[in-house]
C-alpha cells in the first residue's frame, strides 16, 4: 500500500497517475483547484510536464519524493501538475512566462 495519495489518484493522465503517490499534495489544473487556491490566498506552484520528460522522472525523484520538500511546499502554495499532453496551452503560456521572467 503506498504511504502517499493526493488528489491526481483520480485523473486519467498516465502523467499525472504517475505522481499520484508523491507525498507532494498535486492538484490537477481545474476550476476546483483555482478556486481553492483563491479563497486560501495561496500560491500556485505550477509543474508542466509529460510522461516522456526525462528531467521530469528527474525532477520527481530528486524533489517531489523528497519529504522535506513537499512539506515545505504542501505548507506554502497550492501544487498543481499539468500534463503537456492533455493541456497545451497551459504549458506554452507557463513556458512563455518564464522566458518572458528570464529576460
Amino acid at each position: 500500500m503506498p504511504k502517499h495519495t493526493n488528489n491526481l489518484i483520480h485523473e486519467t493522465s498516465p502523467y499525472l497517475l504517475q505522481h499520484a503517490h508523491n507525498p507532494v499534495n498535486w492538484n490537477a489544473w481545474n476550476e476546483k483547484t483555482l478556486d481553492d487556491a483563491k479563497h486560501s490566498k495561496q500560491l500556485l506552484l505550477i509543474s508542466v510536464g509529460y510522461a516522456a520528460c526525462h528531467w521530469c522522472h528527474v525532477m520527481e525523484h530528486e524533489s517531489f519524493e523528497d519529504e522535506d520538500v513537499a512539506k515545505v511546499m504542501n505548507t506554502h502554495f497550492i501544487n498543481v501538475k499539468v500534463d503537456r499532453e492533455e493541456r497545451p496551452r497551459c504549458g506554452s503560456s507557463v513556458h512563455e512566462c518564464g522566458t518572458t521572467y528570464d529576460r
